[in-house]
């Protein structure tokens, strides 16, 4: 089965290198967007189409269903609960306004459960991977969780993401999770954020109503660098409520 994953996984860190690849050349077409009429804070750009299609192909030479934020499910046939789960471009207006950096993600899950993810973010190139059985890695590096207790001293990696709420009640119940921390940093993509917990930068992350794509690889990744995740169904279909940490700091209900 192991031989199998890890087949799987050098399919999927072939697929992130191109995408990665991909974006370099896409950069001259970032005015190219619009926002979505069904989430009016989303914005997608033409570079998602483009990548996804460059992912997908390299996908499909797998028998995997795959779960792909522009396109959805496909490939459902089959008794397997293995799945790709794809986010072309992670931080879509990182990449759009150059603010900071964007991600290219794909994880493998069972059902429920993680295998392995492979991020690559962008500019930089460098690839994450890892998954429970892997341990965790930036490019050929092993990375590792923080020891951080004390959630006074930590910092607190977190977003509001397109189909967040609004409202008085859960704007309160966010910052008051968020006055328990030392710092609370907002990067604008969560697969990256998490990967801040998996190496040891940040100590936990929360979103609420975060797409399942946006961090199925990187939740995968924290679990090989030794951290743990909590996940629940947020408000919309793929949407969760994630809360992830080095395992040493605890959620306060």
């Amino acid at each position: 089965l192991m031989t199998e994953y890890e087949n799987l996984l050098s399919i999927a860190k072939l697929a992130v290198q191109e995408a990665i690849k991909m974006l370099a050349e896409m950069t001259n077409h970032r005015e190219e967007f619009d926002f979505c009429d069904d989430v009016p804070r989303e914005m997608k750009a033409e570079a998602d189409r483009v990548v996804e299609s460059v992912i997908l192909k390299i996908l499909r030479t797998t028998d995997v269903k795959i779960l792909s934020e522009e396109l959805g499910e496909e490939n459902d046939t089959g008794g397997s609960q293995l799945r790709w789960v794809v986010d072309p471009i992670d931080g879509t207006v990182n990449f759009i306004r150059m603010i900071g950096p964007s991600a290219v993600s794909i994880g493998l899950w069972e059902g429920e459960k993680p295998i392995f993810g492979v991020v690559g973010e962008y500019p930089s190139g460098v690839i994450y991977w890892g998954g429970h059985g892997f341990g965790a890695f930036a490019d050929k590096e092993s990375i590792r969780v923080s020891s951080v207790k004390d959630s006074s001293k930590a910092v607190l990696c977190s977003g509001f993401p397109s189909r967040f709420d609004f409202s008085s009640k859960s704007i309160e119940k966010s910052f008051k999770i968020y006055s328990e921390f030392g710092k609370v940093r907002m990067l604008g993509a969560a697969s990256l954020s998490i990967l801040q917990v998996a190496k040891g930068s940040a100590d936990a992350y929360i979103e609420r109503d975060i797409m399942i794509w946006d961090v199925a690889a990187a939740l995968a990744i924290l679990q090989g660098a030794g951290g743990e995740f909590s996940i629940s169904p947020g408000r919309f279909e793929n949407s969760y409520d994630i809360f992830a940490s080095n395992g040493a700091i605890k959620l306060e209900q």
